[in-house]
């Protein structure tokens, strides 16, 4: 460790002390030393330190939209599934507006026909039952596609539409039940699982539970205004949305 100056040193020419950082005495003018001794900045020191460990921590880059601090939106995760669902559930609609529903997807007495079970969710001959329908898969399923990835929509949509399609042709005998009420209501029931179990340990939820019951209250009584609308899919979907759920949120 460098040994530390003198504070003050004794002019030679008039006798002054003076202060020993100075290079010519302050009251005679004769000139003590070419430089003055440098300065030890420990305070200097620590700073450049401190700018040192800024410069090595890593840093977030700037903000894209829609982009929370310290969580990147992953590409994979923008809602391309969802997209897909409800383009083709709209096509559908279009479809059936130009052809009659036996010549596209009834199913009830399907006469082994069990293919119509996978393109009766895609269908619908009412315009508000349809636009209802894509309403809450876009909804719901942008929001678990965003959480889950588009394995998860897809998986979800297939189930609980295909399969509540299914449980109509088994347990009821109108020869008529298409629309993707079964999987617009297992999209609402995979995603509401979190917020409801949020609620029950006394967090705040991430949504607004009265609005995500007043939509799947509007799905479920569909049927009581469509003749289309099965009331036995749109349960069923719902029950192995909440399923879905249930296992999405032990991950």
């Amino acid at each position: 460790m460098p040994q530390a100056p003198d504070l003050f040193v004794v002019c030679k020419n008039c006798g002054s002390e003076v202060s020993s950082y100075v290079t010519e005495c302050p009251y005679c003018g004769t000139r003590l030393r070419k430089r003055a001794p440098k300065l030890d900045a420990p305070e200097l020191t620590e700073g450049r330190r401190r700018r040192a460990r800024a410069a090595r921590a890593p840093r977030l880059g700037k903000l894209r939209s829609g982009e929370i601090p310290g969580i990147r939106v992953d590409a994979a995760h923008k809602p391309i599934a969802t997209v897909v669902f409800a383009v083709a559930c709209a096509l559908g609609t279009i479809a059936l507006a130009v052809y009659s529903a036996s010549q596209v997807a009834v199913v009830g007495p399907i006469d082994g026909e069990w293919w119509r079970v996978a393109t009766a969710p895609f269908f619908a001959d009412n315009l508000w039952y349809a636009t209802s329908c894509i309403f809450t898969i876009v909804l719901f399923g942008s929001l678990l596609e965003r959480r889950h990835g588009p394995l998860v929509v897809a998986l979800v949509f297939c189930a609980a539409g295909m399969g509540g399609i299914a449980a109509a042709a088994a347990l009821e005998t109108v020869p008529l039940a298409v629309g993707a009420n079964g999987a617009a209501l297992g999209l609402l029931g995979a995603w509401v699982v979190r917020p409801v179990l949020e609620t029950r340990r006394g967090e705040e939820p991430e949504a607004d539970l009265v609005g995500v019951a007043v939509i799947a209250a509007v799905l479920l009584l569909m049927p009581l205004v469509v003749l289309e609308a099965s009331p036995t899919a749109g349960a069923a979907g719902l029950l192995i949305g909440l399923l879905a759920g249930a296992a999405l949120s032990r991950r």
